[in-house]
């Protein structure tokens, strides 16, 4: 059989489609990583115009919700009895702070470690980078911030009752209750799990809770380490005497920012530009070979 036959072939088994048909058909395709890439950039690209004091605010906002994840797991935790299965149904709190933070459009830092780096990726200049130094800056200041005042009022004040209160602790004992390394490794998962639910949701118009709940679930019940979330448990501990501060920052905070920071960076924002980039290269060649 020749080539021309196998050509005539092949395009008699396609199905003539009409242009609704046809335009059905784009809608039920999946969103390309080339479009994910793009509208992820855009996002980035606005963040790192905004002005110093509206990245602030928004930071601070999202440490403070953060902690929401604490109360929500302490408040299931107080109420559940001791058995084996407990950890899966506390850890259903985990993504409350989460749904707060992503769905009211907050600042969080571990999401910029996939954001703010695409801009950079795509225009590696050092006025890029260091727009990206100032978003990282004062994003994480902003951040730990309102993970340092929702720590204090939490422990502080009668807002909760006791056995709730017992919960948190036992809960920031057991996220302190870790390795440099393993800090360092966990956090790494854990960041790229986060900056991957950003990914996700720009490729998808419904189910966007679904996604956020899932990945911080496993992040929540896997006890991965995170930088915002894990800043409030830790400094709980600060707060009621139980660790000093120099303590936790170098026990968690310092290694659990580096795992985010990698795990963000190298394993989505550098892994997905490249897959983006390799598609471009390739579809670009035969122009150029035919040029």
């Amino acid at each position: 059989m020749t080539h021309t036959e196998l050509q005539t072939e092949e395009q008699s088994v396609v199905p003539e489609l009409s242009e609704k048909q046809q335009q059905e058909v784009q809608d039920r395709t999946s969103v390309s990583a080339v479009v994910v890439h793009e509208a992820i950039r855009h996002d980035g690209e606005e963040e790192l115009s905004r002005s110093m004091s509206a990245l602030a605010w928004s930071g601070l906002a999202a440490g403070l919700s953060m902690g929401f994840s604490l109360v929500a797991q302490a408040l299931l935790r107080s109420h559940l009895p001791d058995a084996p299965w407990r950890p899966l149904l506390v850890s259903l709190g985990y993504p409350v702070g989460f749904l707060i933070v992503i769905v009211g459009r907050q600042q969080l830092f571990t999401e910029n470690t996939l954001t703010a780096i695409l801009p950079l990726l795509t225009r590696r200049n050092w006025s890029t980078f260091g727009r990206v130094c100032r978003l990282w800056t004062v994003v994480l200041g902003a951040n730990m911030i309102g993970a340092h005042v929702f720590a204090w009022v939490v422990s502080n004040t009668a807002m909760f009752r006791p056995p709730v209160r017992a919960a948190m602790l036992v809960l920031a004992q057991e996220a302190m209750n870790v390795s440099f390394g393993n800090a360092i490794l966990r956090g790494i998962f854990a960041g790229w799990l986060i900056a991957m639910v950003v990914w996700m949701l720009a490729s998808i118009d419904t189910g966007r809770i679904a996604v956020i709940v899932i990945l911080t679930y496993v992040v929540g019940l896997a006890g991965l380490t995170h930088i915002v979330a894990g800043a409030v448990e830790v400094l709980f501990l600060v707060m009621v005497g139980a660790k000093s501060w120099a303590a936790v920052a170098g026990g968690y905070l310092v290694p659990t920012l580096l795992g985010n920071i990698i795990g963000g960076v190298s394993l989505t924002a550098a892994v997905n530009h490249a897959q983006v980039v390799a598609g471009n290269t390739a579809t670009q060649t035969p122009k150029n070979c035919a040029q």
